[in-house]
């Protein structure tokens, strides 16, 4: 295997060839540090490198195997964390002038078990400031490159993590995803995103956002992001709101699925507008589950539709007004977009947000109704290919001070109701930028999400595309 092969060999080779003694975590970790101090000065994807941490991670990984100890499912495998994240010893920055410098003293509870599971951590990846909006544009970073288009958007507050997994930054990439912010990076960067059941995954803290937030892997292949899944779930103390049940064995189980699963699909969600090519090849996607894979797709109305933009309209700014008391101080090292949209929820009242609130909850009750006549909803992922990385909104968009969700209408409703969500790459524009197909799955149906996935995956594979960066 040469170099550059092994920066895209999935993760559940390296965990068999490193057991096997084939390979060691050292050889695999030093080849895809070179890779990213190769690209990084073109691509910037990483907040903060942890180069020498991640070697000396390695040589630990083989000094353990050579003495015969028990090891994790990730042992000496690389993985890459977003920078919203605490990882002990690193920056913990959130794309921001406003904690420039803060570091964090000790792990969260998901670093903590990737860790404890052998993961060799490569340091922080790049975020928008704190993760506000869909364009991979920071402040206190720049901008992180599309893989496939240098210059053009990688995609929402986990462009980093997204980034690195299309260039071969090693298998295994952390996100987190507020609005679509696991699943846009997926779309436009051409790999696999997978926003797990909210809860799924702990929180240390648990975000300001009212219960929206839910983190997930960024990989190559759904057997990756099955085998990320399993490490990073279950419940934990310091996160109230996560999941009592303990995580399915997701890579064990990822080759099965329904006999007969009940498969609707939305091109619009009844309101949202689409670029035609965009909607084109998610057409031919959804045709590939019923020629490839034998079974039957309903085209659907979706009522709940369009009750959402009001409410992500409400919620964006309302609970980024966190932040106004510093504008003052910082409002000329932010990012423009993101003060308009923290100053659009300053005349907000606590009656309107309870009122709203309750209105959201009457919407994700009626999308977990839909539900109980499907078993998984197809959409596209995002409506548009990626763009400049210095507009907020593609060139032909209607445009907006702040709001970058009109083009992002199919992600967030699941980020309200906590359903599992996964986007899958699906083809290619004709300018070559990759296109994702989104698969929803009833709340707790992970596994099923990370099945239907891997039907298609096996059906249409993607891992061997790679972007043009060699």
């Amino acid at each position: 295997m040469n170099e550059l092969d092994l920066c895209f060999t999935p993760a559940t080779e390296l965990v068999d060839a490193i057991r096997a003694r084939k390979l060691s975590s050292v050889e695999i970790t030093s080849t895809v540090l070179k890779r990213i101090e190769r690209l990084e000065p073109k691509l910037n994807a990483f907040a903060y490198l942890a180069a020498d941490e991640a070697m000396d991670a390695a040589q630990a990984a083989d000094r353990a195997l050579a003495r015969g100890e028990s090891m994790g499912p990730l042992h000496g495998v690389p993985v890459t964390i977003k920078d919203h994240e605490a990882v002990r010893g690193m920056q913990l920055e959130y794309g921001t002038h406003l904690r420039r410098g803060e570091k964090a003293t000790a792990d969260n509870a998901m670093v903590a078990r990737l860790r404890q599971a052998g993961a060799v951590i490569l340091g922080k990846t790049s975020t928008p400031e704190f993760g506000w909006m869909g364009v991979s544009n920071s402040p206190l970073t720049g901008i992180t490159h599309n893989p496939w288009r240098h210059g053009f958007n990688a995609g929402a507050s986990s462009a980093g993590a997204g980034a690195g997994a299309a260039a071969g930054y090693g298998p295994l990439h952390q996100g987190s995803d507020g609005a679509g912010s696991i699943r846009m990076p997926a779309h436009f960067s051409g790999v696999f995103g997978l926003k797990p059941t909210y809860g799924r995954v702990p929180q240390s803290p648990v975000a300001a956002s009212d219960f929206t937030v839910h983190l997930g892997p960024l990989t190559r292949t759904v057997a990756d992001a099955a085998l990320m899944l399993r490490t990073m779930a279950g419940p934990h103390p310091d996160d109230h709101t996560s999941l009592e049940a303990l995580p399915a064995d997701y890579p064990r189980h990822l080759a099965g699925r329904p006999r007969t699963p009940r498969l609707a699909y939305s091109p619009d969600l009844d309101h949202a507008r689409v670029d035609s090519e965009v909607a084109d090849l998610v057409r031919r996607a959804v045709e590939a589950f019923e020629r490839d894979l034998g079974l039957t797709v309903e085209q659907v109305r979706t009522p709940w539709g369009p009750k959402g933009p009001p409410l992500a309209r409400f919620f964006w700014p309302a609970h980024f007004m966190r932040h106004f008391d510093r504008l003052p101080e910082f409002r000329d090292r932010m990012d423009p977009g993101f003060v308009a949209c923290i100053e659009a929820g300053q005349h907000l009242t606590m009656a309107d947000y309870q009122k709203t609130r309750l209105v959201k909850y009457a919407y994700c009750a009626e999308i977990h109704h839909f539900f109980d006549d499907w078993d998984f909803l197809l959409t596209p992922a995002v409506s548009v290919a990626a763009f400049p990385a210095t507009l907020l909104q593609p060139a032909h968009w209607p445009q907006h001070p702040w709001d970058w969700l009109s083009w992002a209408e199919f992600s967030y409703p699941f980020n309200l109701s906590g359903n599992p969500a996964a986007s899958v790459p699906c083809g290619f524009t004709k300018e070559g930028l990759p296109v994702g197909l989104q698969i929803v799955g009833r709340r707790f149906d992970d596994l099923g999400v990370l099945q239907m996935s891997a039907a298609f995956e096996a059906a249409r594979p993607w891992a061997g595309k790679r972007p043009p960066l060699d």
